[in-house]
């Protein structure tokens, strides 16, 4: 290893001794070896709750606005219709989200929270929180709100 090495390349290579070449310089990998490490932790820290990160998010955003539609949701979360459906389905078996007809539209279908959903989502939202200061637990509080406007940015691109 050379003594000049950017510490950056240094710990992208992590205690392995294989080179990743190119790898350690495109966020792309970077975001993604992130991603997997904070859904592990995730999973870790749920337990037996057995929910997803992508599942918290819906009961989220179905408690803070009850009564949207599921397109509504799959276009705040971005996630198209057949993912949402299966999602909903899921967590309505579950008995954690109910679906009524929407008034004035008999074709759709306003979302809520049942009440062991809000329940569980009380529940979860202090595992969460556990969850966030521990992958945060390197970052200050400018680091991280600079991490989300910076990842904000890219997934605003996308859209």
């Amino acid at each position: 290893m050379d003594k000049n090495e950017d510490n950056s390349v240094k710990a992208a290579r992590g205690s392995s001794s294989v080179e990743r070449g190119m790898l350690t310089s495109l966020l792309g990998y970077h975001l993604r070896r992130a991603q997997i490490i904070v859904f592990q932790h995730f999973t870790e820290t749920m337990g037996a709750v057995d929910i997803t990160p992508g599942q918290f998010g819906v009961l989220t955003v179905i408690d803070k606005n009850p009564g949207l539609s599921q397109t509504q949701l799959g276009s705040a979360l971005g996630i198209d219709r057949s993912t949402v459906v299966a999602v909903i389905d899921k967590l309505e078996s579950r008995g954690l989200v109910a679906r009524m007809t929407a008034p004035g539209d008999r074709r759709s279908h306003a979302l809520r929270l049942s009440d062991a959903g809000t329940r569980l989502l009380r529940r979860l939202e202090e595992l969460v929180r556990v969850h966030e200061r521990h992958i945060a637990r390197n970052l200050s509080a400018e680091d991280q709100a600079r991490l989300i406007e910076l990842l904000d940015r890219i997934a605003r691109d996308e859209e």
